[in-house]
């Protein structure tokens, strides 16, 4: 006769407390927040404000190297040149004829800032060019070169605007130091300055000299 002893017991684990199902890898891990591509505003507007400090400080030494190149210098040092133009026309003397200047600079920096920056994304399209969408979306590093290119592409419509801007500045302070002299002055300003170069010689004339400088990259 046999007994309960004799049936095997089979043990169940009831687990404390009951486990979740789990949760696929895809949905655990977050997805990144897409990178968002700046700007090109922000570039253009850094640039503008950066130029326009560049043409506050800058002025002034800036004058003193045209007057000591046209003759007109009082002193032989840089110094007491500033010292000499702050005593005889106050700061308002520093800053003689910044208004071409301060009117062309800030664009130009702001325009030379924003196509550096669609330079750099040209260059960048053109390098991704046959990649897949996986290798698209890993940062792109531009090598030297690739800077090189896109610094040449800014230099084309910064130099549009500063060409002009840099004859009329001198033209205004060379006439400055004629004046100092007893001479008579033959521009009232920047817009007469620019005026006149057109009427006298064309668009070509605001342009004159454009060739000798190098173009800024």
């Amino acid at each position: 006769m046999s007994t309960t002893s004799d049936i095997p017991a089979t043990a169940v684990v009831v687990p404390a407390h009951p486990t979740k199902p789990s949760t696929p890898a895809i949905e655990q891990e977050k997805e990144a927040p897409a990178k968002k591509s700046e700007s090109a505003v922000k570039s253009f507007i850094s640039g503008g404000v950066g130029g326009a400090c560049a043409v506050l400080v800058g002025h002034p030494l800036d004058l003193v190297k045209v007057r000591m190149q046209t003759g007109g210098a009082s002193s032989n040092s840089v110094f007491g040149m500033l010292s000499t133009t702050m005593r005889k026309e106050g700061i308002r003397g520093l800053y003689r004829g910044v208004s071409a200047p301060l009117t062309a600079v800030s664009p130009m920096f702001a325009v030379s800032f924003w196509s550096y920056d669609m330079g750099q994304r040209m260059v960048k399209a053109y390098g991704q060019n046959g990649m897949n969408e996986e290798e698209k979306a890993a940062p792109y590093t531009l090598s030297m070169g690739e800077i090189c290119v896109a610094g040449a592409f800014s230099a084309i419509p910064t130099t549009a605007i500063m060409a002009p801007s840099e004859r009329i500045k001198c033209l205004l302070q060379v006439q400055a130091t004629e004046v100092e002299k007893g001479g008579k002055a033959r521009y009232s300003g920047m817009l007469d300055c620019a005026k006149n170069l057109l009427k006298e010689g064309g668009l070509a004339s605001l342009y004159k000299g454009t060739g000798a400088k190098p173009p800024s990259f």
